[in-house]
């Protein structure tokens, strides 16, 4: 998939392009129903899915300040490839960008910009100044666009569309099932490695120190999970809270917390490199211990747990 920075910078005209926008945050059921009409709309005409989505989430800008990313912008461009989508044009989010008049965003975005053929609308979706850029909207100028335009209906998920917020209130409450059904996948989250105090390998049990770029992580504690290193997916434990054994400020994550994951037999330096990691299911609370051997007892414990996890399945 190509990634672009601006509709300035795609270099040329793209075969029978099929649009759509938004931020997707989350890439859940909803947002994929979306993707999936682009994607096979596009292959039935030989031609391109695009996606256009924004560096920064529109109400950060407009309100100044928004919850916590189910996805980071990195998090979601892997998800849009993984789902067949050709092209991404990523686009800056700006108070200016928000006065466009619907109708030029349209045509210096979506005709001048990109040249689309079909523009795929979710459900009760809008874009633009006062969100003045609905289905409605394009259907009306559709003819003079010279494209065409398609719409999906909602996603239910328990009798309620499915949303960003539906997604990200589940994780905080530490449902993965409900979360598992709302995305379609086991929830995930994805960073880049960084160095951290580096006492789980002094303890015999090396981990990876996450950057999530300010996604939303579980409530504290240690789970069974997935790491996703050289596209091998690896079992792990991981940890997410406070080191509260130690006493530390280092902090990733918007909640505070640090995410530090532990990949059984793996022992190789990983810094710098992007890692996705999937939730299972959680082993127990963060907790203090008495001593250094206590803890140590109590992650090959957790560590056990996740063996026999992932050897009965």
């Amino acid at each position: 998939m190509r990634h672009i920075d601006g509709v300035e910078n795609l270099g040329g005209r793209l075969p029978f392009p099929v649009v759509t926008v938004g931020t997707f945050d989350g890439v859940h059921v909803g947002h994929q129903r979306v993707l999936h009409e682009v994607v096979s709309w596009a292959k039935a005409e030989s031609g391109t899915a695009v996606v256009i989505t924004f560096e920064q989430p529109p109400r950060s800008v407009l309100i100044g300040g928004s919850p916590s990313l189910v996805t980071s912008m990195p998090h979601r461009l892997v998800l849009f490839e993984r789902l067949g989508v050709d092209v991404c044009v990523v686009l800056q989010f700006t108070r200016r960008l928000a006065a466009t008049d619907v109708g030029d965003f349209v045509r210096t975005v979506f005709v001048e910009g990109v040249g689309a053929r079909g523009v795929v609308m979710g459900h009760g979706a809008a874009f633009g100044r006062n969100r003045e850029g609905d289905e409605a909207f394009l259907r009306e100028r559709a003819a003079g666009f010279a494209f065409d335009v398609r719409s999906v209906p909602a996603v239910l998920v328990d009798g309620e569309p499915v949303s960003s917020t539906r997604v990200r209130q589940a994780v905080m409450a530490g449902d993965f099932d409900l979360a598992t059904r709302l995305l379609g996948r086991p929830f995930s989250v994805y960073g880049t490695v960084v160095r951290g105090a580096g006492r789980g390998r002094n303890l015999g049990f090396a981990t990876a120190n996450l950057d999530l770029q300010q996604e939303v992580v579980p409530p504290d504690g240690v789970y069974v999970a997935t790491a996703a290193i050289d596209d091998r997916r690896l079992p792990a434990v991981v940890s997410v809270g406070s080191s509260p054994t130690f006493t530390s400020s280092s902090r990733n994550g918007t909640s505070g917390s640090v995410v530090e994951v532990h990949v059984l037999d793996f022992d190789r330096e990983i810094y710098g490199a992007d890692v996705e990691v999937e939730f299972v299911e959680r082993i127990r609370a963060q907790k203090r211990f008495g001593d250094v051997d206590e803890l140590v007892g109590q992650m090959m414990r957790d560590v056990e747990h996740a063996r026999e996890y992932f050897r009965s399945r």
